[in-house]
């Protein structure tokens, strides 16, 4: 019981770092077609959020690798639900004879 709880907290900071990281990608997507400067706004980005993704993943597993995997699972497990939410419209994929 001792050990759940860090790995509890874990996850939960994987989540929150997902959905820090792919948020700020699709803020980002989304202000590239009025942007002075796209390609300077597209690596600030991706440097910017994989600096601080980077440090809390190292804060998170403080030399327990058991808190980086559930960590990186929450990431991951936000990533899926956002592309869900956030991906092409299902529809539209099915009247064009795509598959979606």
């Amino acid at each position: 019981m001792g050990e759940l709880l860090p790995l509890m907290l874990a996850l939960t900071a994987g989540m929150g770092l997902g959905i820090f990281y792919f948020g700020g990608l699709w803020l980002t997507v989304r202000r590239l077609p009025t942007a002075r400067r796209p390609a300077f706004l597209s690596l600030l980005s991706f440097f910017g959020r994989l600096g601080v993704v980077l440090f809390g993943f190292y804060l998170v597993m403080g030399s327990h690798w058991e808190r980086l995997l559930v960590c990186l699972l929450g990431f991951l497990g936000v990533r899926v639900i956002l592309v869900r939410l956030w991906g092409p419209d299902r529809t539209r994929a099915q009247g064009t004879g795509h598959r979606a």
